[in-house]
């Protein structure tokens, strides 16, 4: 899965104003989109971007007939599954129905069943300010919850705990290159083999033995 970052514009607008200082604060809304290429079968894919509808029916409107996507639900260790394709009125879309959310920080496996590279675009606003993701116990599919390419722990500031495992999937070779919070032979506690780097628009799965939150304070230099 490759993908390509394009910010279109930043808008500026005024926050507020305080008088007694003579200052104005501005906030820095920066928009964009995000090219995302499916290979054949399966990737696990994130949004990056937010929107006000982060459903699969918004930001999944135009995928080619007979794409499947599948949700992990951490509670039930189940996937939800979702095909689009006809309904029984012969109108395209998701069926059941599009109503899953995909938000930042979320992710989903979406099956390319097309046989060529695909490409799905996602359209919106970079996160900005103390954003929280929560980690909870066991298997989870998670996510950056800025578009941001980069190790785990050092730059998208993932916290881990001894004994966590991060599932990174490969497209495509079909399977999960694996990565443990452990010591290594000169006892120090780190990612193993290496720290796993994670792409704009890709999700993971993590399993961990007790919750925990991913806390980011992120502002948009």
């Amino acid at each position: 899965m490759k993908t390509k970052l394009l910010i279109l514009t930043a808008a500026v607008a005024v926050a507020g104003a305080i008088a007694a200082k003579a200052q104005t604060v501005y906030s820095v809304n920066v928009v964009g989109y995000v090219n995302v290429t499916l290979y054949p079968g399966y990737n696990l894919v994130a949004n990056p971007l937010n929107t006000t509808n982060n459903t699969i029916g918004s930001l999944l409107a135009n995928v080619p007939r007979g794409t499947m996507l599948y949700k992990y639900n951490n509670a039930t260790g189940l996937y939800a599954t979702y095909a689009f394709e006809e309904d029984d009125d012969g109108i395209l879309g998701w069926q059941p129905n599009g109503n899953a959310t995909l938000n930042p920080g979320e992710g989903a496996f979406i099956r390319n069943t097309t046989g060529t590279n695909l490409i799905i675009t996602f359209v919106g606003e970079v996160l900005q300010g103390v954003l929280t993701n929560t980690l909870p116990t066991g298997y989870s599919i998670r996510s950056s919850m800025v578009p941001q390419t980069g190790q785990v722990d050092s730059i998208l500031q993932m916290p881990s705990n001894s004994g966590d495992l991060i599932y990174k999937f490969n497209p495509t070779m079909g399977r999960y290159d694996t990565f443990s919070y452990e010591e290594d032979d000169y006892g120090i506690l780190g990612w193993q083999p290496q720290s796993p780097v994670i792409n704009v628009g890709e999700a993971f799965f993590i399993r961990r033995l007790s919750a925990g939150e991913w806390i980011r304070n992120f502002i948009v230099q």
